[in-house]
Formats: structure tokens, sequence, C-alpha cells
């Protein structure tokens, strides 16, 4: 047991006690250690300008991410590579990186480009890939200069420019750093952070009211914006398997601490709707450090995850102490605000069963923004037809609700009847049955409930294209 923090800073050793457990990265960097090229914009993990790069053993490898500084708690650190932008150079020269953005004039005022080349550093080593893998690579950095052309450009052409051999594999350091547990205080606020799950669900169960972190992508905000003042914080990013990602004929099984990043090959592998949905879930940032277990055990009804997984039929593993019990994921959401959760107990995995054919499941998210917006609606269908009649539907809605909510109404005017025009339109009305959504920023409730109604006329229209032998589900994409 360790009462300090260990990690690497630019290849160099760190270790922190009696720091406040609630810093982030982004204020240490700047205020602690002069490191000011990691800006601070938004601090609430929208703009980018704080990105930096954080490696971690996955499955024994070293795998490099863009993280926003401004949202890691410091305790989320221990035991990985931190690499801000002072950094990345070499003896002679810039990283590649670096030289495309000054080549191709990808920078203006600059405030935004240290974020920019730290997302553009992280996804080097993945290859040229297109213009569009590259839009993806730095959708969570924001411009207010470049109009982003000269930027993409910079992301495709850094790859043409000799790779950095200057750059050391961070394995063998991280593999010999030493893993143990810790238990830090400072600032009026202790922070533990166990390796095991056994200690874990000890330390929920002795410490019900403490907050539990995962990705800090919404705790992060709970903190900068809100100025909460948490005294005891458990840490999860420590605990061994916790982000294990498991697939099997029957399904996929994801530890609670499994971060939309790694688990998105498998998500996708089950669904390609669902594997589009994850790429518009905030942004690589955000994807890189946000859980999907945690995104479940927040309990937003606006959660892009949960109506997909509901519909799918997922389970939701809970545990408390030694014990654990399983539960559907749909009944895991009470009310607003309200989980089936008892003090003590937590979230430790998400088992998710497989859909007869990859393209059984639709999704449709509804927003004002492709990238990194809050959902308005999202609406996720698994309808089942037999012999043109309608076997089986799982109709599931985010933000129409207090809580990610099934269209019971609506799923009970359409089974058992012929998968026609007329049985749709005559299951419209019971939408309003199901849902009284709200009116706010985002969407009106009017808008959200004709929304709602049109995206099964969507499913429909799109599965009556398809050939005969496919009309189980049919194909759909994101709208």
């Amino acid at each position: 047991m360790r009462d300090s923090l260990r990690f690497l800073l630019n290849g160099e050793p760190v270790e922190l006690s009696g720091v406040d457990p609630r810093t982030t990265l982004l204020d240490w960097l700047r205020e602690t250690r002069g490191l000011t090229g990691t800006k601070e914009g938004c601090n609430e993990g929208d703009c980018g300008a704080c990105t930096v790069g954080v490696t971690r053993l996955e499955d024994g490898a070293p795998v490099r991410r863009a993280v926003n500084a401004c949202i890691q708690l410091l305790p989320m650190l221990d035991g990985a590579a931190v690499t801000t932008v002072e950094a990345i150079a070499g003896p002679d020269r810039q990283h590649p990186a670096q030289e495309a953005m000054v080549a191709l004039h990808g920078s203006q005022c600059g405030f935004c480009t240290p974020g920019f080349v730290m997302s553009m550093w992280a996804g080097y080593p993945a290859g040229r890939g297109s213009r569009a893998d590259v839009a993806d690579m730095v959708a969570g950095n924001l411009c207010r200069c470049t109009g982003y052309g000269p930027i993409l450009e910079s992301g495709l052409a850094m790859h043409d420019l000799p790779a950095p051999d200057w750059e050391v594999d961070p394995a063998p350091r991280l593999a010999g750093m030493e893993h143990g547990s810790v238990v830090m205080t400072g600032g009026g606020c202790t922070a533990h952070v166990p390796v095991t799950e056994p200690e874990l669900a000890e330390l929920v169960e002795a410490y019900p009211e403490a907050v539990i972190v995962a990705g800090a992508t919404d705790v992060g905000l709970w903190i900068t914006k809100r100025l909460d003042a948490p005294e005891r914080m458990i840490f999860v990013n420590r605990v061994k398997d916790f982000d294990r990602v498991v697939e099997t004929e029957a399904g996929v099984e994801l530890g609670a601490g499994a971060t939309y990043a790694r688990a998105a090959g498998a998500l996708e592998r089950l669904s390609p709707d669902l594997g589009e949905l994850i790429r518009r879930l905030g942004s690589t940032q955000v994807r890189n450090s946000g859980c999907v277990g945690a995104n479940i055990a927040n309990g937003s009804p606006i959660g892009d995850g949960p109506p997909p997984l509901i519909a799918l039929g997922a389970e939701l593993v809970l545990r408390k102490g030694a014990t654990e019990r399983v539960i559907p994921l749909e009944a895991f959401f009470l009310d607003y605000g309200k989980q089936d959760r008892a003090p003590g107990e937590y979230v430790s995995a998400v088992r998710i069963p497989r859909p007869a054919t990859p393209e059984a499941l639709k999704i449709f998210k509804i927003s004002k923004r492709f990238d990194q917006d809050i959902t308005a609606t999202l609406g996720a269908f698994l309808i089942g037809v037999e012999s043109g009649t309608v076997a089986s539907a799982s109709i599931v809605f985010g933000g129409m609700a207090g809580i990610p909510k099934r269209a019971a109404a609506v799923e009970a005017a359409l089974l058992g009847r012929p998968w026609t025009l007329d049985t749709v339109e005559a299951a419209l009305p019971a939408f309003a049955d199901d849902f009284q959504p709200m009116s706010d920023m985002r969407a009106s409730a009017e808008y959200r409930l004709r929304a709602a109604r049109n995206l099964l006329l969507k499913v429909f229209h799109e599965s009556a294209k398809a050939p005969p032998e496919t009309r189980l589900v049919g194909a759909g994409a994101l709208a």
C-alpha cells in the first residue's frame, strides 16, 4: 500500500504525495510544473486545447491515447506515462505532426494548435488513413481560425514525413513500476486506487458515500464546473481486468472500466450501427476516457449507450462485497436520478447478447451537430418479422423520459400484426402513451415526439427495401 502516486511525465518519473486528489492534470501541469503549452479553454472536455497523450499498458502492450487534461484527475494517472506538447520533438527536428502543421499553415492564432498536435501525435502510429479518419481523430479539437482544411491536410501529410526515431518504448518502464494500491490524502480529500476487484468491492462497501471515478468525463465537470468537493474518491483505473472486453459466440462482456475506445471493435462486430453510434459519442478524447459501464451507472436519461444495449437485452452485473447479482439493464433505471443500486453496491460488468445478424439493430441519434453533441433523442429498434408478421419488438429511446425507456405501448401495437405500413401508422399514436418528453435547449417536446414517430416509419421503409430473406430486421444506418 502506497500513499503516493507514481507516473512518468515526459519520460521522467514523478512521485506525488499529499496532493489534493481533486486536482486536474491540466492545473497541475500549468501551475506546478510550468508546462503551459497545454492550454485551458473550456475546462470541461469539449474544446481539446488541453489535449495530452497518456500511454498505458493494455493487454501488455503500450497504447497511447489523446485525453483531455482538464478532466483527468491526478490519481487516474497512477502507473501511466503522460506526454505533453513540450516533449514530442526530437533533438534535431520536430515531430511529423508539428512539421506538417507548420508546412501547411495549420495554425493561425495558435491557441488550439498544441491540442491538435497532441491529438495527431496520439494518432500517428495508426498510419495514414483517410481524410475522414483524420476528421475523427481531431473531432474533439476546436479551432476558430483555419476552417480545419489545413489541419486535416496536415493530419494526412504527417505520415509522408520521416518517422521519429527518437521515441523510446515506455513498456519496460511502465511494466517495472510498482503496481500496489494507493491511499492518498490531500486538501481534505482521500483517494483510494485499488488494484483488484475484491479490494474495490471492499472499499465501496466500506465507503458507500464515496464518489467512484472511472473516466471522469462527468465527475471532472462536477469538480471544475459545479465546484463539487467530494471528500472521498475511489478510482477504478488500476483494477485488474476491470477493463476487460470478452467476445464469445453468445455476445460481449465488458468490465465496467472498459472505455468506449477499448470496446469499440467488439461492439461494432455486434452491430454496425452500434459501432457508428460510438464514433459519434463524444470525441476521441472522451471515448479514450469514458467507460461504457460508468455511463450506465451515471444514469443519464440522454446517455447514448443504454438504449441500444437495452434493445439487445443486455444484463448488468452488480456487486456488493463478495456477492454479485445480475439484472436486466432495463430494470436498473427506476426514475430520473434513481437506479436499482443498493448502498455499497457498484456496476461490475455489462453482458450484451449477440443479435441474430449484425444488421439486426437499428440506431438513430438525433442531434444538431454530427460530432461531439448531446443527443436530443436516440432511438434503438430491434424488430423481428416472421412470415410477414411482427414476432418480436424491442424499441428503446433516450431523451424522451427521465430514464432510457422502452416504448411498450408501441411494441404492443406492432406485435402479432402484419409488418405493413398500415400497421406502423396505426402504432404511431401509441408513442404519446409511452412518452411525455420535455422541451429544452436541444429540442422541443413536440419535435422529440414527432421524430420518434418518424424513426419508426424510417425503420419500416428501410426494411421494405431489403430482400425478403433479410426483412427480419433490415439494414440500418444512423440519421
